[in-house]
């Protein structure tokens, strides 16, 4: 048997991407709080324009990434992205972590590299035909209903309600939407080798599944890219990265595990590590939770003495 080849071109372009990825929150915060301080629409803001040309081109790069490597290899490589975020958030807008808040970071990146690492790695799709016959299977169909559900009770209920004063609402969201955007990019990649071969006859089908699978893609983002911008006029780019990270990590793997039906290859070891992973990660988050707080009563207490 032929050994595979280690996808060179897709780790290169997840890595620029996650550098790429890593600037858009900071540029975009840096563009809301310079709007807000001016006293006008952050969309009239160049730095913001900047962050938000970054996220398109970050989006191209982890499309290109996920079609030219596994999603296994591509998504810890999200973790350069964070710490970038992080240096570049304390040199632009001077977002300095605590030690709690740095140890939470920290604990984040490495459960999700430990989670990525245990995960049940997909068998390789090939044709439109097994994408379709994937896609339709029931047990993901009922999945997807099951996001839809907290997506319309997130954005219907619970934004209105407690949108500003709890992080994981925003987070929510956008990691929710990744149970769309990661299928949908994979599966644009299948159907746009059938739909234009270039062949005399092309197959029209695979064509109505390029289109269908393009807008749930572009919704998908669109829908993303407002509750981040959202996220960022209330919340620290520092902590809104690292949170979401970890949230979307967890979703990609959750909805790549149903589509490609891989929870019955887990062993007792890999059950395990992803049990450690998540534990690491919830802690990590719960630190930086306690950082947010801690920092938010220490600027009350400053405000009140001045």
């Amino acid at each position: 048997m032929e050994e595979a080849s280690f996808p060179v071109v897709g780790v290169v372009i997840a890595v620029v991407s996650s550098f790429i990825n890593g600037s858009t929150f900071v540029l975009q915060k840096k563009g809301i709080l310079r709007a807000r301080k001016s006293g006008r629409t952050y969309l009239a803001d160049c730095v913001w324009w900047c962050g938000t040309l970054a996220m398109i081109v970050g989006q191209i790069g982890n499309f290109l990434a996920y079609n030219a490597a596994p999603a296994v290899v591509v998504t810890p490589l999200g973790a350069l992205g964070v710490l970038f975020g992080a240096i570049l958030a304390s040199w632009m807008l001077q977002e300095h972590l605590n030690l709690i808040g740095k140890l939470g970071c920290t604990l984040c990146c490495c459960g999700s590299v430990v989670l990525i690492i245990h995960s049940p790695k997909s068998e390789n799709v090939t044709s439109r035909a097994e994408l379709e016959e994937r896609l339709m299977d029931p047990v993901f169909l009922v999945y997807i209903l099951m996001v839809v559900l907290l997506l319309i009770i997130l954005i219907g209920w619970l934004v209105p309600a407690h949108g500003r004063s709890n992080i994981m609402v925003y987070v929510g969201i956008c990691s929710l939407l990744g149970s769309f955007t990661v299928p949908s990019s994979k599966g644009l990649g299948l159907a746009a080798q059938e739909a234009f071969s270039g062949t005399s006859t092309p197959d029209n089908r695979a064509l109505y599944l390029f289109l269908l699978l393009l807008g749930i893609l572009i919704v998908s983002i669109l829908i993303q890219f407002t509750f981040i911008n959202k996220a960022l006029e209330s919340f620290s780019s520092n902590m809104f990265e690292a949170v979401y990270y970890v949230t979307f990590t967890s979703c990609v793997i959750l909805a790549s595990a149903v589509l490609f039906r891989e929870w019955t290859a887990l062993g007792t070891v890999d059950c395990l590590g992803i049990l450690c992973g998540f534990i690491t990660i919830s802690v990590g988050v719960a630190l930086l939770r306690i950082s947010q707080e801690a920092t938010l009563a220490w600027s009350q207490t400053k405000a009140k003495e001045e």
